[in-house]
């Protein structure tokens, strides 16, 4: 892929401490951009800071962040901060992703995987539009996966948070199906303004998606597909692509898989789905 200057632009990765976000950090830093990586782990974060800096030079500025993002306090947080410490934002990753395997409610109240993967690009992408419109043109890239196929919404939180009812498989791709109807959403609210808003399947990535503590039937299935991934490499380039390229520069609200737009599901391309999911979002986060 060609290789474009970001010399004087900010990029915020979340999930950026290794995987596709690592790549994705590493690539833009690279080019110039001014790379703010958020991760859960200290160390981990600042092993992948120092793998960065080594990899885009001496005068790339990195900086890390630290919070657990599957909880809207910290999102908050961490919005507050980029607000105080920079005048804009030009691209945005909401590429934090987990795939739990059992059941696990956070402290606030939400299912794991819809927490992370879904309320929490909700959230910080609404907080930082200040700094995304100081931008003038700003991108917001969302990682997906092809799993939305089979997601649905559910509007009740006790339903998503029964034991009865928990399969990781459905809570999965349910949060990837809600990232690509508030990628449509958040497309249709900005269509006036400089900043556009993609998402993306990254194909089939040997990651650390997976959390130590998920069932033995999961494990053994990731093991099993392993020879069939693809590399975090790989599997960022759509990533990058989206956060970089010229060619997507006026492109909105759209689904992409291997720097093409893709099919997606009908309920993916619902727009009364896309708003009822916005309210949902709105009351569970208590962000509008």
């Amino acid at each position: 892929m060609a290789s474009f200057s970001l010399a004087g632009k900010t990029a915020l990765i979340t999930g950026g401490t290794s995987g596709i976000g690592l790549v994705t950090a590493r690539e833009l830093a690279r080019q110039g951009a001014n790379v703010v990586l958020v991760g859960r782990d200290a160390d981990k974060a600042e092993r992948a800071r120092t793998a960065i800096q080594a990899a885009a030079g001496e005068k790339a500025s990195v900086w890390v962040k630290c919070y657990d993002l599957s909880l809207i306090r910290n999102v908050q947080a961490l919005a507050d901060e980029m607000l105080q410490e920079h005048s804009q934002l030009d691209i945005l990753v909401n590429n934090a992703g987990i795939m739990p395997g059992v059941l696990h409610i956070t402290e606030e109240g939400h299912e794991l995987s819809w927490a992370t993967n879904h309320l929490a690009p909700y959230a910080l992408t609404n907080l930082m539009l200040p700094l995304l419109d100081a931008a003038g043109k700003a991108r917001v890239v969302t990682v997906s996966s092809i799993a939305h196929w089979v997601g649905e919404i559910e509007p009740n939180r006790e339903t998503r948070n029964s034991p009865d009812k928990y399969s990781w498989l459905t809570a999965y791709a349910d949060s990837k199906l809600a990232n690509i109807l508030f990628t449509k959403e958040l497309a249709h609210r900005l269509d006036l303004t400089g900043i556009t808003a993609n998402c993306l399947h990254p194909g089939m990535v040997d990651t650390g998606l997976i959390r130590t503590d998920t069932s033995a039937v999961m494990k053994g299935l990731w093991w099993a597909a392993r020879p069939l991934m693809i590399s975090p490499e790989q599997g960022a380039q759509t990533t990058l692509y989206l956060a970089t390229s010229p060619e997507v520069a006026s492109v909105s609200g759209r689904y992409f898989s291997n720097r093409r737009p893709a099919r997606c599901s009908s309920r993916a391309n619902n727009p009364t789905e896309a708003s009822r999911l916005w309210k949902i979002s709105a009351e569970e986060t208590g962000i509008e």
